[in-house]
């Protein structure tokens, strides 16, 4: 009898580990739901699942995990926008405007963005899914979304995903699909992007005009990386910081009282105009600026900055942010400040150094974001599998090359009249900071003649402003107002002549 069991427990042990884990190719799980947004009670289907990526040949080569809300009893799906969304790394999933944006559920933190336990998600009354339907989509390599085998059990090349320009091209192809599947061809369309997702759909709005034949109603930028400023050691950038060094330095009270006393957005435009005006002039000149102007210099930047004339001529003018983040507390308490959200406090081993040990903000995220979305995606969407969820997935080498993606939303927006863009940023961002979008925004039509057609909001958080309870508020709701500013409206998509001012 013993043995037997002991046979039985072999073959059970052998059958367990002989099975391969995967993802379903193409599969899909409805659910029902009801909820109230801004006071007004509503009905809505989920729909979760799997969708092929597919080769020139028809083949399956990957398959993208998706999650896509419909509020339900709509009678006109023509005219209801559709928000398509993405968020950035390159190599994170679309999880955090997911969870804690625009989606119907928001995770359980307190008001200013911490987590608290017991992990989980509740009703986002703020939702824009009173106003849009939205699909959250994942890369490959994040969420469920993998790569898939071919007959030999060979995986596609990673080039054919893991790129700037690569990573756009599949990705519209997706779209199409899905927008075909779901029967959205009429609705207006948006897309949006946090992050890396910024220079994802300011490369995707033009790829989507051009080889998928589809136009879009808005572009959405929160929080946007632009790697036409990171990409570059030209110092003159580096000036584009210093505004954000004056708010993160206001929030932790380290600025002279004459800026310290007033409020925040009373000072950002003084910084602003000296970063562009003063500062980005003074970085041009390199080693040959005169002694007296570097001197200059720094003691303003200081008098901005909450860093010590000292430590700035150290860095010859160029601070780097991670310097900015290790020194700005360092003879105060001796703690370091946040990348993505400099609200966030750090402990390092030591206090010496030029780089924090660790990212304060993200390890205080992923305490909350990673055990919400697998318990929502089980308990609440009834997607099951044993495959990880991937927040961060491995996507590198990352081919940066051949970053047209500024020049790629110009030609999108001048060959569209319908298309106008958003951008969102929060102050106390560091990775992506506010006025770097600014300079992004300023930058992609140099002629002038579409900045009516860019809007930017300001928040007082950081690069997720939407972790605020109060900012969570007011980033739907500019989200609602652009939406309806540029839907259509029954006007034509044309361009009317101008008379000579």
């Amino acid at each position: 009898m013993k043995y037997h069991l002991s046979l039985i427990t072999l073959v059970f042990t052998f059958l367990s580990f002989s099975q391969h884990l995967k993802i379903p190719t193409d599969t899909m799980v409805v659910t029902n739901h009801n909820t109230t947004i801004k006071g007004v009670s509503m009905s809505y289907k989920a729909t979760t699942g799997m969708q092929p990526v597919w080769d020139t040949n028809g083949k399956p080569i990957a398959t993208l995990y998706y999650t896509y809300y419909e509020r339900n009893n709509v009678k006109d799906r023509a005219n209801r926008p559709l928000i398509i969304s993405f968020n950035g790394g390159p190599g994170s999933a679309s999880v955090w405007m997911h969870i804690a944006y625009t989606g119907p559920k928001v995770l359980k933190i307190d008001d200013e963005g911490y987590p608290v336990q017991p992990y989980g998600v509740r009703s986002n009354p703020n939702s824009i899914l009173d106003v849009a339907d939205i699909v959250f989509v994942n890369p490959v390599n994040t969420g469920y979304s993998r790569m898939i085998e071919d007959k030999d059990g060979k995986l596609p090349e990673r080039k054919t995903f893991f790129g700037i320009n690569a990573d756009i091209k599949y990705l519209a192809d997706w779209i199409n699909t899905f927008v075909t599947r779901k029967e959205r061809w009429e609705s207006p369309k948006y897309i949006i992007g946090e992050s890396y997702g910024g220079t994802r759909v300011m490369g995707l709005a033009n790829e989507l005009q051009v080889n998928q034949w589809m136009y879009l109603n808005g572009v959405i930028l929160v929080s946007p990386a632009d790697y036409k400023q990171y990409n570059t050691s030209q110092p003159v950038y580096s000036s584009l910081n210093l505004p954000y060094y004056t708010a993160a330095a206001w929030y932790q009270k380290m600025l002279p009282p004459a800026l310290q006393q007033k409020d925040l957005l009373d000072i950002l435009p003084e910084s602003e105009n000296y970063a562009i005006n003063t500062l980005m002039p003074a970085l041009a000149k390199g080693g040959f600026i005169s002694d007296s102007e570097k001197k200059d210099v720094a003691r303003k930047m200081a008098y901005y900055s909450g860093l010590s004339e000292k430590s700035i001529l150290q860095n010859n003018l160029d601070v780097p942010t991670s310097f900015f983040w290790k020194e700005l507390l360092r003879d105060e308490t001796g703690q370091t400040i946040g990348r993505l959200d400099s609200r966030y406090l750090g402990i390092d081993k030591t206090e010496s150094g030029d780089i924090p040990d660790f990212n304060p903000e993200l390890t205080s995220w992923m305490h909350s974001f990673t055990p919400a979305i697998n318990y929502y995606i089980r308990e609440h969407l009834n997607f099951k599998t044993d495959v990880k969820y991937q927040v961060f997935g491995d996507v590198h080498p990352w081919d940066r090359r051949n970053d047209n993606t500024r020049e790629a939303l110009r030609q999108a927006m001048a060959q569209n009249p319908y298309l106008k863009v958003l951008i969102q940023s929060g102050y106390y961002d560091g990775a992506t900071t506010y006025f770097g979008a600014k300079y992004t925004m300023w930058q992609v039509d140099p002629s002038g003649k579409m900045k009516d057609r860019f809007t930017f909001k300001g928040y007082r958080s950081g690069h997720m402003m939407y972790l605020r309870n109060e900012d969570l508020i007011s980033a739907n709701d500019d989200l609602r107002m652009f939406i309806n500013a540029s839907l259509s409206k029954g006007k034509s998509a044309k361009y009317i002549k101008k008379t000579a001012d």
